[in-house]
């Protein structure tokens, strides 16, 4: 399929050709008839894409800090990788559409195959032929609808949202100030409930728009009679309340809405503007509120809301972002607004970069601009070959590899290590999005690019299967890749229950019974890291105590990592790696184990105390701190044994102490040993070496996170079966 994407590295547009999206667990399929250009919001993402990097950064300054951050603790040339990754990427443009239905999820109800919708979320409802959805970004829209009307459908919840923000009643006063599409679409609601408006903007093009259509009084903001006009209309009260939907760095859309507001009035910011103002004498004296507008409603932003398709009781949450998008499409189709003045312009999706000209040159005169496609066109479910010339060689390989997921992780660490030879293959890459798929497969090699693992699993070329995906996925991939008869690599952790444990067991011990020998392996690098390595030979074997500190940092709640349907929290998406390198040091599996957290109103269990005994006696104790201050290394291990004590701090410095002089070792950039741990991989999936971390190790490390949840539970110590 074909979709609209723009490289962030130089502003470059284009229309690619992508995997069409797979339906998964709460989504919505639909094939776009059209799509909505929102020049305020896509405007100002192409123009900042255009810029150098230093005007890049200028406009940027905190995903700046955010570098500068990575480079102190991570060394050069995983920033460098880090902010090429996010340079190169193809990015997505559109965040409003409307089309048909072609599929659904098993567990979507209210929605059929055939039907009308309007959808919502930017990464959701982009300029594409088609796109996934999830259930509450969609809304049903009549068999007769307009879709280039419907198209409208995000930024129509957003002006609603403002409006009940602001609470007008039938026969007050309301001010919209900015009237470019999200403002003529305010004012359009406001007057089909009875609300007298006066629009306000500096072009005065709009302003001409707003006072032909919307508003019952239209001026320049700089207008002199501007306070005359809302005396007159008011009765000498003033505005009852103001809804701010500019786009600008002045404070003047703030303070003119304080000047023409009643005493107690409302002032709702909807748009980007400053949320300083001048507090005398408007808002001080008038005791004015300053309300926020957050998007399109309630549950923006809430993963259970938007991915997990999860509504709030119409009882305690009356308009959330869903029915405020069924409430706008219900405007429309009743007549009660008429949008129609609004498109100014329509272009095929293959023209599409030319309305992004107009759009950054303002060379023509334009509001609403939309985007038209193809509604007879048969959709076509395959895979998009981007390298064909690496056809023959990749089909003469040793290891033909493939990847399902290929985010940031995977980018930094795992594909940069993959050095492609006549062994060494990339055949299939799959990720989460069409567009990132077919970055990774250009950037990196990659025969092709698809959306379904079918294609990659069931392909006898690919032998050999990396797994970077979220965890909850982790132990479907592994399983059917075993099942496929494939090398595994997953990213940790292995999976996330008991009972997914022992099926990833019973595939992998079914495989080798059966006289197939494949590699399973988890993402534990830190045991490669080469100061660990020397750490550990300057210990010798035996029995030791160890002590592993992990300054972790806060994670919000509402982050997935910490779902436990999806991340399955840090104890099993991280702890994991930490009870692994002690498993690595002492040289034996863990038997035992004991934790305490401490209480926190949260409830994460994200700072805790983890005691571990090992079958030869060792001991070992992780403190996992999420309540630490960012100015402090992440990673400390001290480790004792037979008069030596050995600290790594961070991977970047190693101290042995024992008689005579300390024996230190400083690297210059942390090393935590990805690149060895995929050579390591591919030499055993090559025959070349032995399983670089027997299966027991894994297992062990991966049930011992559960032993520590239920430690948590029960609070007792318990053994690790």
């Amino acid at each position: 399929m074909k979709q609209l994407v723009q490289k962030l590295k130089d502003g470059e547009m284009g229309i690619v050709d992508v995997p069409v999206p797979v339906i998964t667990s709460g989504m919505v399929l639909v094939q776009n008839y059209h799509s909505l250009i929102s020049a305020g919001t896509e405007g100002s993402t192409v123009r900042t894409a255009r810029k150098s990097l230093v005007g890049k950064a200028k406009e940027r300054p905190q995903q700046v800090k955010q570098v500068i951050d990575t480079l102190k603790q991570q060394g050069p040339v995983q920033t460098y990788r880090a902010v090429m990754k996010k340079l190169d990427s193809y990015s997505p443009l559109g965040y409003s559409s409307a089309g048909k239905v072609i599929g659904v999820a098993q567990d979507v109800s209210g929605l059929a195959v055939g039907d009308l919708v309007a959808c919502a979320g930017a990464g959701y409802a982009n300029h594409a032929e088609v796109v996934a959805v999830p259930v509450n970004l969609c809304v049903k829209l009549p068999a007769d609808a307009d879709t280039g009307m419907a198209a409208y459908n995000t930024l129509g919840a957003i002006a609603l949202q403002g409006i009940r923000q602001a609470d007008p009643k039938m026969g007050e006063t309301c001010i919209v100030i900015g009237l470019g599409l999200l403002g003529q679409l305010t004012c359009l609601m406001l007057r089909a409930s009875g609300v007298k408006v006066v629009g306000l903007d500096i072009d005065e093009r709009m302003v001409k728009l707003a006072a032909d259509h919307c508003a019952d009084e239209a001026l320049s903001m700089s207008a002199p009679d501007v306070n005359d006009v809302v005396e007159r209309m008011t009765g000498g009260i003033g505005a009852d309340s103001a809804i701010i939907t500019a786009a600008t760095t002045s404070l003047d859309p703030v303070n003119l809405a304080g000047q023409l507001l009643r005493k107690r009035g409302t002032v709702v910011i909807v748009g980007s503007v400053p949320t300083g103002f001048d507090r005398e004498p408007y808002f001080y004296k008038k005791e004015l509120s300053l309300k926020m507008s957050c998007s399109y409603g309630p549950g923006r932003y809430d993963l259970n809301y938007e991915e997990k398709g999860q509504d709030y009781p119409a009882g305690l949450v009356r308009w959330t972002e869903n029915r405020n998008m069924k409430a706008f499409q219900e405007l429309i189709s009743a007549g009660k607004i008429d949008l129609s003045y609004l498109t100014t312009h329509r272009y095929k999706l293959d023209d599409a970069v030319s309305a992004y000209n107009i759009i950054v040159s303002k060379t023509e005169d334009f509001i609403g601009i939309l985007l038209e496609y193809d509604a007879h066109k048969e959709i076509v479910r395959e895979k998009i070959l981007v390298n064909t010339a690496s056809t023959s060689s990749a089909e003469s390989s040793q290891l033909g590899i493939s990847f399902i997921g290929a985010g940031s992780y995977a980018m930094g660490n795992l594909l940069p290590n993959i050095q492609v030879s006549g062994d060494v293959a990339l055949r299939g890459v799959i990720t989460s999005s069409g567009t990132s798929a077919r970055t990774v497969a250009e950037k990196y090699g990659f025969q092709y690019c698809a959306a379904d693992e079918v294609d990659i699993l069931g392909e006898t070329e690919t032998n050999t299967i990396f797994i970077a995906t979220r965890h909850n996925t982790h132990f479907m991939f592994v399983k059917k890749a075993l099942e496929s008869g494939k090398h595994v690599f997953v990213e940790k952790p292995l999976c996330m229950t008991e009972n997914e444990l022992h099926e990833i067991t019973d595939a992998y011990q079914g495989l080798i019974d059966s006289g197939c020998q494949r590699v399973l392996m988890v993402g534990f690098n830190r045991r490669f890291a080469p100061l660990a390595e020397q750490m550990k030979a300057s210990l010798g074997s035996g029995a030791m105590s160890m002590l592993y500190r992990i300054n972790a940092g806060c994670i919000p709640a509402d982050s997935w990592i910490q779902d436990a349907e999806i991340g399955g929290g840090r104890i099993i998406g991280e702890v994991c790696h930490f009870i692994d390198f002690m498993t690595y040091m002492n040289g034996s599996l863990p038997c035992k184990v004991h934790a305490v957290s401490m209480l926190d109103p949260s409830n994460l269990d994200d700072t805790l105390n983890i005691s571990l005994g090992f079958e030869n006696g060792s001991i070992g104790t992780i403190s996992y701190y999420a309540n630490g201050s960012k100015a402090l290394a992440k990673e400390y291990v001290e480790v004792y044994r037979g008069g030596k004590t050995a600290i790594l701090n961070d991977f970047k410095e190693l101290k042995v102490y024992s008689k005579g002089k300390p024996i230190k070792k400083k690297m210059l950039n942390q090393d935590k040993g990805q690149k060895v741990m995929v050579h390591a991989f591919l030499d055993a999936c090559m025959g070349r070496s032995t399983i670089p971390v027997p299966f027991a190790e894994t297992r062990a490390a991966t049930m011992a996170t559960f032993r520590v949840l239920g430690s948590l539970r029960t609070g007792e110590a318990l053994p690790i079966g």
